[in-house]
């Protein structure tokens, strides 16, 4: 028998013992443990059970200098040490007439020593010198004041972004691509193109270029009538999911006086764009129909009696009235035959197209720049401005089209075409056209049903 005491001294040890053998981990519990994953940027610490290779691997824990698996509190307290970003402070200034660089420079805090070493730094920093009004520009400095970054927004697509780094500033133009999306409108025109394609939804840019597209052909000035329909696809461009502005005319219709005309976008295989009728013709002709956005004031009339003179003198061309100064375009590309006066018709320029096709401009207030006899021009091109030099009775541009010397009715003659498609070109033409084509049916459709549905 064994005293007392020692019975309660084994049974303790035993208690112990068992205590122990329980409280120590078996293989299956060390093999889970937590492993802790650190976000440096937001500052957190995340755990999950993993399983160790063995109990002998190295702990793969982030371990201290003492080589010590750290808690989540000492690793919360590392990711909180870990620097954040500088924050930077901007200034913006909405660029007026008058600004300079150096006093936007001088407004936003910054010398003119820091302005040159921006404007002489690597890229495009240079292009900061090229300020317009009614752009906005941007400067950041540190938290010492000072200069980080320099942001000239030149449109919603065009930036040109200066950044300080460790070899001085460098600069950078950034450019956004919008998403177009096609759009659809139609209108009947009761007073005049520019009313009707306003009711139509369509801004005065899109407008004048539908008269554009439609220009040789039919004369916006005088051609238009009451009743007169018109359709365009065009694009309406998205910067982040909103509209802001629009782009090109894809393909337009233009019922003039019972005429159908249809126009269509078309981009070659060398990248050129312009626009063809659905048979592969040009839009455009050899000749603008009118060489100024004018009213006719006196037709062509061979038997017209002469206003000053009060005698029966043909009227071999088309006075057009206008106020002085308006800008006289080259009818088509040539080359300055005559330039200076010429008797009862003022101030003119006479131009030569290929052989046998010369144009007059007369009455002129002022030559273009540059014109003079020998000197090529394109069509479209300023060669004068609206005056009365001259026998004239008032402000007016006189315009002559011959055929071989023979005076022509300018709005009346059957003008050459510009080249058509070429053949190596036309499969794909019809290939692309064929869909532009079957997109213009399918607006056309949903925008009839569209108007039935609001009749009802």
């Amino acid at each position: 028998m064994f005293p007392k005491t020692h019975i309660t001294i084994a049974a303790a040890a035993t208690v112990v013992v068992t205590a122990a053998i329980l409280m120590s981990p078996s293989a299956d519990v060390e093999a889970k443990r937590m492993s802790y994953s650190l976000d440096l940027e937001q500052g957190t610490v995340s755990g999950k059970a993993e399983t160790a290779p063995s109990a002998s691997a190295p702990s793969s824990n982030l371990q201290t200098d003492s080589g010590s698996a750290k808690s989540p509190t000492q690793m919360q307290a590392a990711a909180e040490t870990v620097p954040a970003e500088p924050e930077l402070h901007w200034q913006s200034f909405k660029i007026e007439s008058g600004d300079t660089l150096s006093s936007l420079f001088k407004d936003a805090g910054f010398n003119d020593r820091i302005m040159l070493s921006v404007i002489h730094g690597e890229g495009e920093a240079t292009d900061l010198q090229k300020l317009f009004a009614g752009e906005t520009i941007r400067f950041a400095s540190n938290d010492d004041g000072s200069l980080a970054a320099i942001e000239l927004k030149r449109s919603l697509l065009e930036s040109l972004k200066i950044e300080k780094t460790d070899e001085g500033f460098t600069g950078k133009t950034a450019l956004r691509e919008p998403e177009a999306r096609p759009a659809f409108a139609s209108g009947t025109i009761n007073g005049s193109l520019y009313l009707a394609a306003r009711e139509a939804g369509l801004n005065d840019r899109l407008t004048m270029e539908l008269a554009g597209i439609f220009g040789w052909t039919i004369d916006f000035v005088y051609d238009v009538r009451k009743g007169d329909q018109f359709e365009v696809v065009y694009e309406e461009l998205y910067l982040d999911g909103e509209r802001f502005d629009t782009g090109r005319i894809l393909s337009a219709r233009f019922i003039n006086q019972n005429e159908d005309y249809v126009a269509l976008l078309y981009t070659d295989s060398n990248g050129d764009s312009d626009y063809y009728s659905p048979d592969g013709k040009s839009m455009r002709k050899a000749f603008l129909r009118t060489p100024i956005n004018a009213r006719v004031s006196s037709p062509f009339n061979l038997q017209r009696r002469h206003p000053v003179l009060d005698v029966v003198r043909p009227h071999e061309g088309t006075d057009y009235g206008a106020p002085p100064g308006t800008p006289i375009k080259a009818a088509g590309a040539g080359r300055v035959r005559f330039a200076g006066w010429k008797g009862g018709y003022g101030r003119t320029i006479v131009l030569q197209h290929g052989d046998n096709i010369t144009t007059l401009y007369a009455h002129m207030s002022r030559l273009g720049k540059g014109m003079r006899n020998g000197t090529k021009v394109k069509q479209g091109q300023t060669i004068g401005y609206v005056g009365s030099s001259g026998m004239v009775t008032g402000p007016h541009l006189h315009y002559e089209f011959r055929v071989n010397g023979v005076p022509r009715n300018s709005r009346k003659v059957k003008l050459p075409d510009a080249k058509p498609v070429p053949s190596s070109e036309m499969a794909r033409f019809k290939n692309v056209t064929k869909q532009q084509l079957a997109q213009f049916d399918t607006f056309r459709e949903n925008y009839q049903q569209l108007a039935l549905a609001s009749e009802e």
